[in-house]
Parts: C-alpha cells; structure tokens; sequence
C-alpha cells in the first residue's frame, strides 16, 4: 500500500468529525495526529519503507476514537522510526537529540561539551520536551527503556555543562545525588534515573549504555536510543565495551575487567548464569569458570 493510499484512509476515516480550533492531539511512533483550523497534509521525510497493514489499521482506529467536536485534519509521517510522541501540545521528537549527538561526539565517545553549548537553545529545548512527555503505561516496554536511557545521558551533559569547565565529574558536589531532572510533575536524580528505574528493568546490558561523562565509563554512544533499534544498540555496545582492551582484557585463563562488573555484578546474574556465562556470550574463545578475576583502574577524568 502507498503512502498516497495511506493518507486518503486516515483522511476519510477523520473526516466526519467536525472542525474545531481545539489543539488535542494523539500519537503513535511515527504518526502524530494535530488538530488544524485547516486540512493540511505533510509528509516530513522521505519514506524508504512502506507501513505494516497492522499500523495503518491502528492509525486508522486510533482516529475513529476522536471525540465529535474534534477536527483532526493534520498528519505528519516520521519515516526512521525514531521515537515521536505528542501530550498536549509538546512533541518530543528524540531526533533533536540525534542531531546534537552526531555533531558534539566523535565514533570514539569523546564529548565536545564546548561544542554543546554553542547548541544551549536546541539542547535545552530537547529538555523540555523530555520533561513534558513522561512515558505512558501504554508503551512497550523497549520504548520506555530507550526514552529513560536518552534521559539519563543526556541530562549528565546537562550536569557538566552547568558545571563546566571540570576535570571531573566526581569534582561536582553529590553529581549522582542533584534533583534536577523534572519529568513531568516529579523531580529526578540521576541515582533515581539509574537505580530506581532502569536498573528495574532487568536489562544489564544498560551498564554499557549509561555515561558517566568520565573516561572509563562506556563511550557516548553518537546516536539516540529508540525502541526500533534498542536491541541491534544493546548488542552493539556491550561488543564495543567488552572488546575494548583500555577497559577489559579477557583470556581463557584470566580477566581482567571494568569495575562496572564489580559495583553491579548482582545484575549479570540471571536465570542461573553467573558473570563468566554473561562474558562468554559475546566473545570469541570460552573463559574458563575457574578464571583468574582482576579489575582494571577506573578512570575519572572527564570524556573529552
């Protein structure tokens, strides 16, 4: 099916509402459904992929769900599945974020934090949206993860910029312990972010997603999180990370690893599996169970 057919059936299944200058507004991932005084269709980005049939009959019912004295008449189409969500009348688009991300950190994960404050407006105006649009409990469960791993990065470059220039993050005062992520109506640390929340999702491979803006920590990964490419992510990052030998260094015999391991080693055992079957998964020759365990110097300076 088209697009071109795409728009004419969300068009004549809207179309018996009347018009209203009302601004309510409803979304899907990549469809986001606005109110307009006039009809006004507008494709965004140029579509490499045509829809599922099961997307566009969620569309399709998602409309027929408007109340009567609502007119939807504005449609937009995110064509890369990058997150797009509307409440209210903000859209947080996790492309913003993309756009900062591609332009202020190398492939290495170093982070121009200068760089990132030539971009204030668009990075604070990337904030906003995040606050204004909490995760639902309609959400899967790998868009919620995706939205709070955006979070908690992108608010640690907020931490050192308003604290910038630092050698450190550990020279900030209680960096981990600053309530100073509004998301919706509550106040966040960024302790909050990762313990009470991500941690809670039964997912260790976020251990090498999460920045702590120093060096031994994972690299900033240069692109957004979004719940089409969370896992391909995950898998990548986790490769990265173990096989960069600066933070790990694995034999048959022995290893020596990141104190990641150590601090939040409860959460690489799972399901019977303790840190050696988690290490084996993703390398290249079996480590013994009976390998000798060291842990690297961690480093705190800053990610620059």
């Amino acid at each position: 099916m088209t697009y071109f057919k795409y728009f004419l059936i969300v068009l004549m299944s809207i179309s018996v509402f009347s018009c209203s200058s009302t601004n309510t507004v409803i979304s899907e991932d990549n469809i986001a459904i606005e109110t307009r005084t006039e009809i006004e269709v507008q494709t965004e980005t140029k579509v490499e992929t045509e829809p599922e049939e099961s997307e566009i009959s969620e569309a399709i019912i998602k409309a027929s769900e408007i109340k009567d004295n609502v007119q939807t008449d504005y449609v937009t189409i995110q064509a890369d599945s990058t997150l797009y969500i509307t409440q209210g009348n903000f859209v947080i688009d996790h492309s913003q974020w993309n756009e900062l991300l591609q332009k202020h950190v190398s492939d290495q994960g170093h982070v121009n934090y200068k760089g990132f404050k030539t971009d204030i407006t668009k990075f604070n105006h990337y904030l906003k949206s995040v606050s204004e649009t909490p995760p639902q409990e309609s959400w899967s469960k790998e868009r919620t993860l995706a939205y709070w791993m955006n979070v908690y990065n992108a608010y640690t470059i907020k931490l050192i910029l308003n604290n910038y220039p630092t050698q450190s993050i550990k020279d900030i005062d209680g960096p981990w312990n600053e309530r100073f992520i509004k998301i919706g109506e509550k106040w966040y640390t960024l302790n909050d972010v990762e313990h009470r929340i991500i941690r809670k999702m039964d997912e260790p491979r976020i251990h090498f997603t999460l920045v702590c803006a120093a060096v031994s920590c994972p690299k900033l990964y240069n692109k957004a999180f979004t719940a089409k490419n969370l896992e391909a992510d995950l898998e990548l990052l986790t490769k990265g990370f173990l096989s960069d030998t600066t933070k790990n260094e694995l034999s048959e015999s022995s290893i020596k690893i990141s104190k990641i391991f150590k601090w939040y080693g409860g959460d690489f055992k799972k399901d019977g599996e303790d840190l050696i079957d988690f290490l084996n998964r993703y390398s290249d020759f079996e480590i013994s169970s009976k390998a000798k365990k060291s842990y690297t110097d961690y480093n705190w300076n800053l990610n620059e």
